[in-house]
C-alpha cells in the first residue's frame, strides 16, 4: 500500500520547509532509515530519513520550493501498485517542475502565491516570503531577477535588491549575478559577507556552504581618531533570528517561569574527567557539558515530570530522555538533541555530543535530533559567565543553565580550601512542577556531579 511522505514538523514552531535536494530519484529502492532528502527549516538543514521501505514512486515537492508542514512531498509504495489520483493531487506541493513556467490561470497556486491576488505581479514566480518582503519594501517583483529554481524569486533576491539609483557595484559583482547555492546565499546575508568576495569551489566556480564557512574576512583597519561615528540604520532580521524571537516570546508569555539556583562543587567531577580523558586515547574526549548531560539524564529518570511537557489539561510524559544542547551558530541559536540519553554511557554521550555539534555547524542534522528533544541544557561556561537564567525551549518543562567552573575558596570541615565551583540555574514551567519538586531535581543533579563515580557505574 502506498505511503504518503509529508513535510515533517521538525520543531513545534515549524510551519514550512524546503526540500533543498533529493538524494533518491523516482524508481529507487528505499530502505527504512535511508536519507532520501535534505530539508531546510528556519534554523537548519536536516537530513530526512525514510520511515518505511519500498520504492520511491513519486516525487511531489520541487527542490527549492517552500512547502507547508503536513503537505505531501513524495509517495513510497510497491513497484507495481497503481497510485490513486486523489493521493497525488492532495497537496499544494504538487506544483509543476521549476523549469516549466506556470500558466497564467495557475498563477495563484497555493505553492507560489498563497497570499497574492491574481494581478499582473501574481504572474511572477516568487516564494511567499519574497512576496511579503517585496510588498513591505515597495519593490515591484517584476523588476527582480530570480535565483531560485526556474528563475523563481526567493528571499535572498529581495534582500540583495538595490533600486537602480542606489546601485554602486561594478557590473558583474552583484550578489544576484554570483553563482552560489541557496544555503551559501543565506549564510552570507546573515553574516554580512559580500558573495563576490568569496572564491567558489563548487562546479563551475559556484560558491557552496563550505566556502562561506571557510571564508575569513580581512582584518579591519585599526580605529583612528576622527573615525566616522556610528550611523542609524535598519538591519533586517534573518529567518532564523525571526524564529528565535517568536519561540522565546511565546515561551515567556505562555509558560510561567520560575528559577532555582545551586552551587555545585565540581572538584571530583573535574578530576574524574581528567582521568578519563588521559586514558581513552583517540576516543571523543569528555567535556564538562557531557558530565552535566549524564547527571541530568539520570535525574530525569528519577524525576520524570521534568522530562514531560504541558498539554493544556494533561502532562505528556515522555518515555525517552532526549536532551537538547543549546548551540550558538553564527546565524543564531539552535537546540538539537542527543536521543536516548537514559541508556547511554558517559563516553557514548561524549561521542554523540561531539558528533551532534559538528553536524549542527555543517547543517547535517537528522529530523529526530531536531524535533524530539524533551529537556535542554544551556552552557555559557566557555565564555567565563558565572551564572545566568535560560528561557525554556517549548514544549519542554525545564532547562538548566550552567556557568563556568571557577576555583574559589570554600569552607570544608572547618578549613578554608580551594574548590572548583559551578553555578547551575533550573528554569521550570510552573504549570508542570512546583518549587519544592524543582529543588529536589536540582539537588539530585548536584549530588551526582559531586559524587561523579555514579556517572560511570
Amino acid at each position: 500500500m502506498a505511503t504518503s511522505i509529508v513535510m515533517p514538523q521538525m520543531g513545534y514552531d515549524m510551519q514550512e520547509g524546503t526540500v533543498l535536494k533529493w538524494h533518491k530519484k523516482e524508481g529507487d529502492e528505499i530502505a527504512r532509515g535511508d536519507i532520501i532528502a535534505e530539508i531546510e527549516t528556519d534554523k537548519a538543514t536536516v537530513e530526512f530519513e525514510a520511515f518505511t521501505s519500498g520504492v520511491l514512486r513519486k516525487i511531489i515537492a520541487v527542490e527549492g520550493v517552500i512547502i507547508p508542514v503536513g503537505d505531501l512531498i513524495a509517495v513510497i509504495g510497491t513497484a507495481d501498485e497503481e497510485l490513486p489520483d486523489d493521493l497525488i493531487g492532495s497537496s499544494s506541493a504538487a506544483a509543476q517542475p521549476a523549469s516549466t513556467p506556470a500558466p497564467a490561470a495557475q498563477a495563484t497556486s497555493t505553492t507560489d502565491a498563497p497570499d497574492s491576488a491574481p494581478t499582473a505581479e501574481g504572474e511572477v514566480r516568487a516564494s511567499p516570503i519574497a512576496r511579503r518582503l517585496a510588498k513591505e519594501r515597495g519593490i515591484d517583483l517584476s523588476t527582480l531577477t530570480g535565483s531560485g529554481p526556474g528563475g523563481r524569486i526567493v528571499e535572498e533576491d529581495v534582500l540583495s535588491y538595490q533600486a537602480p539609483a542606489a546601485q554602486t557595484a561594478a557590473p558583474g559583482t552583484a550578489d544576484s549575478e554570483v553563482r552560489a547555492s541557496p544555503i551559501a546565499r543565506r549564510l552570507t546575508r546573515e553574516r554580512g559577507i559580500e558573495l563576490a568576495n568569496i572564491p567558489g569551489t563548487g562546479p563551475g566556480g559556484r560558491i557552496v556552504e563550505e566556502d562561506v564557512n571557510n571564508y575569513q574576512e580581512p582584518a579591519p583597519a585599526p580605529a583612528v581618531e576622527g573615525a566616522a561615528p556610528l550611523a542609524d540604520e535598519r538591519v533586517e532580521l534573518s529567518r532564523m533570528r525571526q524564529t528565535i524571537a517568536k519561540v522565546t516570546s511565546d515561551s515567556k508569555r505562555d509558560a510561567p517561569h520560575f528559577y532555582v539556583t545551586a552551587e555545585i562543587d565540581m572538584t571530583k567531577a573535574m578530576d574524574l574527567r581528567r582521568d578519563i580523558n588521559d586514558n581513552i586515547g583517540s576516543q571523543a574526549r569528555v567535556s564538562v557539558n557531557d558530565l552535566i548531560i549524564k547527571a541530568s539524564a539520570i535525574s530525569l529518570g528519577r524525576y520524570p515530570k521534568f522530562n514531560a511537557s504541558f498539554q493544556g489539561d494533561y502532562l505528556q510524559m515522555n518515555g525517552s530522555i532526549n536532551i537538547g544542547i543549546a548551540i550558538a551558530l553564527e546565524a543564531g541559536l539552535m537546540v538539537p538533541g542527543i536521543n536516548g540519553c537514559g541508556s547511554k554511557s558517559l563516553l557514548e554521550i561524549a561521542a554523540a555530543s561531539t558528533d551532534l555539534i559538528t553536524r549542527a555547524n555543517s547543517g547535517a542534522l537528522r529530523n529526530e535530533e531536531y524535533s524530539a528533544t524533551t529537556f535542554s541544557i544551556s552552557n555559557l561556561g566557555m565564555f567565563d559567565v558565572e551564572s545566568f537564567v535560560a528561557i525554556i525551549y517549548p514544549p519542554h518543562a525545564a532547562v538548566v543553565a550552567v556557568g563556568t567552573v571557577k576555583e574559589q575558596p570554600v569552607a570544608r570541615d572547618g578549613q578554608i580550601v580551594l574548590a572548583q565551583i559551578m553555578k547551575a540555574t533550573l528554569s521550570v514551567d510552573h504549570r508542570v512542577a512546583d518549587g519544592a519538586e524543582a529543588a529536589q531535581f536540582l539537588m539530585e543533579v548536584k549530588k551526582l556531579l559531586e559524587n561523579p563515580i555514579s556517572l560511570v557505574i
